[in-house]
């Protein structure tokens, strides 16, 4: 089930937001967990167990760590349990790319290929997943201490507004929310809000961008003007629809009385890589610093040592997001950025806008997301030969009757919401001047907005986000 469905919209979130307004206090957060659990089970029932079974694995681990802390044992146990949260998320995310690359070497050799059964992905476990490593690395730490409420547990590890695509949450930022948490109408409006308002964003903005991305992506003979409008869509299409989907998650939350923290920062106006990386997805870049990164020594043992964790950090991180080479690659391209700049001693001024650093960041995360939106190696290579070959700098007629001048209105006006959301501050003391009433109207033009997202939402039935595939 997806936020952005009919059947969540008009049956699920209404039922569950009646049923858990109605329960009292001290029976909310079961509301949550068997709700959750619907949500998840509407996808595949029988996945269902493996997620319970993950939850329960994390309760007792974590249980185990706290009883032997400061002994051997204790990190033992937390090895154990790393170890086997990893071996569930390496069999069913890797196994199928592991045997396909093998495949490939041994075929090359003259060896018949090993025979796999195709291993379905579970949605959302490299969310979940992550959320439970963190939890017994910070009991571990003594960061937080075991939470002996599995209903508490269980409710925050299978929290479904965050459960598919984030938020990644940590259990010692929420675990106060879990014992007691606030309702109140001016928090469900916030909530309902950003709920809205990142609708809008999916429904309305991203998903009409898409059909220029998978013109552009499924053009024979791109010319360079085709591929870099498929860049520069997509640029603005996976910012939308991941965005929209945080938006989404933390006005759920705010409708249950929870404060989730901010996932975006208006990251296509960052100075630097660096800057960029603490604006994109924060939630999993402050994770990956965290629990991957300090993990391997951070910058603790010498410059070679801090610019090789760099970059295992960010191929890593990269992997994370799906098994393929193209993501492996494009986590390698951001690493090898990040250890230049820092090697550069690259910073950036809060009080000076430098255009040209500005400039060169958004062209290297355009590049970048070429290699993560491509299905291989091998197309986004052709891509990058249409876009640097500048031989034509027109659009293709056969990319031209694919596409409409509405989908490239709303992509244009999506770079126009980017920059003046980004660079709000010089133009909300502008609105202090005299704009004021083009402030409020925007506000009120949410629910107008949100109303017809609804109707194109209704039009095309289905709107996956694009992250779910993580």
């Amino acid at each position: 089930m997806v936020f952005s469905s009919n059947v969540f919209l008009f049956l699920f979130l209404p039922l569950f937001l009646g049923v858990y307004y109605l329960t009292p206090a001290r029976g909310k957060n079961l509301i949550i967990l068997l709700g959750s659990y619907a949500f998840y089970a509407w996808w595949r029932v029988d996945f269902l167990l493996l997620f319970v079974a993950v939850t329960l694995w994390n309760y007792l681990i974590g249980l185990m760590i706290s009883k032997t802390l400061d002994t051997p044992s204790a990190k033992r146990w937390l090895t154990l349990g790393v170890i086997g949260n990893l071996s569930t998320l390496g069999y069913f995310k890797y196994a199928n790319f592991g045997v396909d690359s093998f495949n490939a070497i041994f075929s090359n050799l003259g060896f018949e290929p090993f025979v796999l059964t195709q291993v379905i992905l579970p949605i959302g476990i490299s969310f979940y997943t992550f959320q439970a490593i963190s939890y017994i690395i910070d009991v571990y730490r003594k960061d937080t201490p075991p939470t002996k409420h599995i209903i508490d547990f269980a409710a925050f590890i299978a929290l479904f507004p965050q459960l598919i695509a984030g938020p990644v949450l940590r259990y010692k930022d929420l675990a106060d929310q879990f014992i007691e948490r606030k309702h109140s109408m001016a928090l469900f409006s916030e909530g309902a809000t950003r709920f809205m308002q990142g609708f809008i964003s999916k429904v309305f903005i991203a998903d009409s961008i898409a059909p220029i991305v998978d013109a552009c992506y499924s053009t024979a003979n791109p010319t360079t003007a085709d591929a870099w409008l498929g860049a520069l869509a997509y640029t603005s299409q996976l910012f939308f629809d991941f965005a929209g989907y945080s938006a989404m998650a933390i006005g759920l939350g705010l409708m249950m009385g929870f404060r989730f923290m901010e996932n975006f920062n208006h990251p296509y106006i960052s100075q630097s890589i660096t800057e960029f990386w603490r604006r994109w997805h924060i939630s999993l870049s402050s994770w990956l610093r965290d629990y991957l990164y300090i993990s391997l020594g951070g910058n603790r043992h010498g410059t070679f040592k801090t610019y090789r964790n760099l970059f295992l950090t960010m191929f890593l991180g990269g992997l994370w997001h799906g098994a393929n080479w193209t993501f492996a690659l494009w986590g390698a391209w951001h690493g090898v950025i990040l250890s230049i700049e820092r090697a550069l001693g690259v910073t950036v001024s809060k009080q000076h806008f430098n255009i040209f650093a500005w400039g060169l960041t958004f062209l290297l995360v355009v590049i970048g997301w070429v290699m993560f939106r491509a299905p291989d190696v091998t197309t986004a290579i052709y891509f990058y030969k249409a876009m640097f070959s500048f031989t034509s700098l027109s659009l293709s007629e056969p990319l031209m009757d694919g596409i409409t001048k509405l989908q490239l209105f709303i992509l244009v006006l999506s770079y126009l919401v980017v920059f003046i959301t980004g660079f709000k501050e010089p133009i909300m003391r502008w609105l202090a001047q005299g704009g004021q009433t083009i402030y409020k109207a925007s506000q009120i033009a949410v629910i107008p907005l949100f109303a017809l997202s609804l109707l194109k939402l209704s039009a095309q039935s289905f709107s996956p986000f694009l992250y779910f595939q993580f």
